[in-house]
């Protein structure tokens, strides 16, 4: 796992668009013979036909999570991890500043705090196994 997040901003809303450019920009930067694997929640600009079929024809294969699982998302866990560094100390004097420095933080989290990054986005996940109620 190489930790690098591939990026799309802005600063209004995240849509099924976004998610195409986003999958482009990944396709892009991948040779075109290595196989893509995305795993996604189920957020409806997400799981979309317009998703769905520009992956297909990207060949990208997209994996959903099961519904109500944030534990399973990595993406969680590297938010939190942001908002550590970034939102939790010095404030920003504006929101351009504010911008630069969470884009920075992702972008080069990788490298800046790769030992951080590997022991928090690692595939080790704690299951609870619930005990079955007898019924009589």
């Amino acid at each position: 796992m190489t930790l690098e997040v591939i990026t799309v901003c802005n600063d209004s809303y995240i849509e099924s668009w976004s998610v195409v450019e986003l999958l482009f920009k990944l396709r892009q930067q991948r040779q075109s013979s290595l196989p893509i694997s995305i795993i996604l929640d189920n957020a409806p600009y997400q799981a979309c036909w317009l998703v769905r079929n520009a992956a297909k024809l990207m060949s990208i294969d997209l994996v959903f999570l099961p519904s109500y699982s944030p534990n399973l998302n990595l993406i969680e866990r590297l938010w939190k991890f942001v908002r550590k560094k970034c939102c939790h100390s010095a404030p920003a004097a504006s929101f351009k500043e504010f911008c630069a420095t969470l884009q920075a933080c992702v972008e080069n989290g990788h490298v800046a705090h790769r030992d951080e990054l590997c022991s928090l986005m690692s595939w080790k996940f704690q299951t609870l196994q619930m005990p079955v109620p007898l019924v009589a």
